[in-house]
């Protein structure tokens, strides 16, 4: 290459633009954004650290350094203190069965209910669709009493004769929790509207191979929802986990309490142990913690999902 050809090649080659110096108003924004994310961050995370640190604290510690996030000399006695003292692993079983109950019924049944609103037409559909509707708008408060009096007056369940007299029906067994929200209303919604964006082509396509509605739900229709069946069981396991009111009313057997009311235990007008009380919230906040981390995928593919039906 001759030394003319070099200069014309280089002439010709684009000239690559200088970046510009941030602007001073750029520079202000991007620092307060910093700022706020930091805040927001320690204002959210620093409640966790500090109750993981607190519940590690001896007893002596925790009222006299509560202020000190690390603790002095740590232990694991509180955590002990929780299996020890009082029968909290029952608790966290109670909860376990009733959270993954939930999740096991309101997925099948709302998905069964979601696929017949949104994709088999008959009589009513709509005023069906709206009933739920309605359903979500009244609070549950205002249901707990009626529920509660259906549930112990069932008849033959619970040493109930045929008229609902005798025995306490459903209340304190899992029935009393699980069988009022087998099939919630918002998971009925939410799997109608899932069901909704699915192409109604495919189950035309199973029917001519002369598959049945149940067989099409089972087959094609539910697969398809992953996403969607992932997304409402988190929600629906963390709803089982937390719950606190319903199982304080339907459950006073102490062998039956769930790890929320158990937590409530350990506070009353006296004396209020905060140490077995802050490791029990640890520990009671791990499943779900878990659960999220393990669904993550599923979620991110649920809001791909809706951004693009």
């Amino acid at each position: 290459m001759t030394a003319a050809t070099a200069v014309a090649a280089r002439a010709a080659a684009p000239v690559e633009a200088t970046p510009r110096p941030p602007t001073p108003r750029a520079v202000v924004g991007k620092v307060v954004w910093v700022l706020a994310v930091v805040l927001i961050s320690l204002t959210t995370v620093m409640p966790l650290v500090w109750t993981l640190s607190t519940s590690l604290k001896p007893e002596s510690e925790i009222l006299s350094s509560y202020l000190q996030l690390l603790p002095s000399t740590p232990t694991l006695q509180n955590y002990l203190a929780l299996f020890t003292d009082g029968p909290f692993g029952r608790y966290l079983a109670n909860s376990a069965i009733i959270a993954l109950g939930g999740v096991a019924t309101n997925l099948f049944f709302g998905g069964l209910a979601g696929y017949a609103l949104a994709k088999l037409s008959f009589r009513g559909r709509g005023v069906v669709f709206g009933m739920f509707l309605g359903s979500m708008m009244v609070p549950g408060i205002i249901t707990m009493v009626p529920t509660f009096l259906v549930l112990r007056h069932f008849p033959l369940a619970g040493g109930n004769d045929l008229f609902g007299e005798g025995g306490t029906g459903f209340i304190n067994s899992y029935g009393a929790v699980l069988i009022p929200f087998a099939a919630g209303p918002f998971a009925v919604f939410f799997m109608r509207q899932f069901f909704q964006a699915l192409p109604d082509e495919l189950g035309d396509a199973a029917r001519i191979d002369g598959a049945s509605e149940f067989r099409i739900f089972w087959s094609v229709y539910l697969p398809l929802a992953r996403a969607g069946l992932a997304v409402l069981g988190v929600l629906t396991f963390q709803a089982g986990w937390n719950s606190f009111l319903w199982p304080l009313i339907a459950l006073n057997d102490p062998q039956m309490l769930t790890v929320q009311v158990g937590l409530a235990g350990y506070v009353n007008e006296y004396q209020t142990e905060y140490g077995p009380l802050l490791a029990g919230t640890i520990l009671a906040s791990l499943p779900v913690l878990v659960v999220f981390v393990l669904a993550q995928r599923y979620i991110v593919e649920n809001f791909a999902h809706s951004g693009t039906k």
